[in-house]
């Protein structure tokens, strides 16, 4: 797509007016325009022979967070659009208004104005980077400078759903487990807090001795009942202020990946995954044209790990000295060995992109296995663990009403 001359480019900002007047007939009659201003709608209709009555500038409001989500499903539908022959302009227009968040639309509109006033689709993407990674302007960039950009859009939506397709299931492998943890922690503070006191009272006007476990757990229930806002607040406090520094501090990213990855249950899939993505991104970004060297710097972040991002950026090192993608992947220690077979006989054969994506496939076909069988793993292990916690509490408070039962 042709950019306008910079000193020459309209860089008046547009907007959605809604207007009602009446045509030359009488009749009522509504549309939309976009314009710069009301005024500029009331001269365009009056000089087409309307009497205008109302003109509101149509706003977004509210709307919730764009998600990655949000991003490939626009992809998808913009994709589809333009390979019916559908203008790039009104498939924009088409994605915005039938788009059920409102901040989605504002945004979409935004780009929108951009490409209208003479920026390409590319150059408008990378204005909004929060939303469009580098990985996803690059790969527009391609399509439009081959001519292609339908295509593009196209394999670029079936990555972005495959990329997201991995990481929800990745998070619905993690989140069974947190979430019934969660529970049960809930439900023993509840115990302690208000079921153990009760006891407490009753065993006191017994007068006899009470067994170890019992008092054990009466002490926990008199910490609990004597701390709780400390207990809480600080189990909550600790959540949150690992999780900001988990997400501001590099440092911190750079040991929890490492740590992940060497986790005794969820380190394979989180490797597996990290692999499936990494693979994937950089098929799609080499049988898009895109050179090597230039692809793998969008490459590493999408793998989402840092020990992957570290290794990537290894591997461009080496490989921009001469030395094969296979050989640099090797000397990197991140791969298996089937990967790296893979890629040796696709740097053979000519044919990269297309081993990657075998690789991408199969990684997350193991993905998949791994989460059904770390559900199948999980729940019962969850369990026992409840079962083993509640079950524990309720025989150490009866253990003295049997004895009291066993003395009458």
């Amino acid at each position: 797509m042709a950019t306008a001359n910079p000193a020459k480019k309209n860089t008046t900002r547009e907007f959605i007016f809604q207007w009602e007047g009446k045509d030359r007939n009488g009749k009522t009659v509504r549309g939309e325009m976009r314009a710069a201003g009301d005024a500029m709608v009331t001269a365009t209709l009056r000089r087409q022979g309307v009497l205008v009555k109302k003109v509101k500038k149509q706003t977004f409001r509210g709307g919730r967070k764009i998600t990655e989500k949000d991003v490939t499903l626009f992809t998808r539908q913009l994709a589809t659009m333009m390979k019916a022959g559908v203008p790039l302009l009104q498939a924009f227009d088409i994605v915005g208004k039938g788009h059920d968040n409102a901040a989605v639309a504002r945004l979409l509109n935004d780009v929108r104005t951009d490409i209208e006033t003479g920026s390409s689709l590319t150059q408008a993407f990378r204005k909004y980077p929060l939303y469009f990674d580098p990985l996803f302007c690059n790969l527009v960039s391609a399509g439009e400078q081959a001519g292609i950009l339908e295509s593009l859009l196209d394999r670029l939506a079936t990555y972005k759903e495959k990329i997201l397709a991995i990481k929800s299931k990745i998070k619905s492998a993690l989140f069974y487990p947190v979430a019934v943890l969660a529970v049960g922690f809930i439900v023993t503070a509840v115990i302690m807090i208000f079921v153990v006191p009760a006891f407490k009272t009753i065993f006191t006007s017994f007068g006899a001795d009470l067994p170890g476990p019992t008092l054990f757990v009466m002490a926990i229930s008199d910490i609990f009942v004597s701390y709780w806002y400390l207990i809480f607040g600080g189990l909550g406090g600790a959540i949150y202020f690992f999780l900001q520094a988990w997400k501001r501090s590099l440092r911190v990213q750079q040991t929890m990946d490492q740590l992940l990855l060497r986790a005794p249950v969820f380190g394979s899939l989180v490797r597996k995954s990290a692999i499936a993505r990494w693979t994937r991104t950089l098929a799609t970004m080499f049988a898009a044209g895109v050179p090597l060297v230039e692809a793998l710097d969008s490459v590493g972040g999408a793998a989402g790990n840092h020990v992957y991002l570290e290794a990537t950026k290894r591997i461009q090192s080496e490989v921009s000295t001469g030395v094969s993608l296979t050989n640099a992947m090797q000397s990197s220690g991140a791969f298996p060995n089937m990967v790296l077979q893979m890629v040796s006989i696709g740097e053979e054969s000519g044919s990269l992109d297309s081993m990657l994506s075998k690789v991408a496939d199969y990684f997350e076909a193991e993905v998949d296995d791994a989460v059904d069988a770390l559900s199948s793993l999980m729940e019962p292990l969850i369990m026992v663990v409840l079962g083993t916690l509640v079950g524990g509490l309720v025989v150490a408070m009866y253990m003295p009403i049997f004895k009291l039962g066993q003395v009458v």
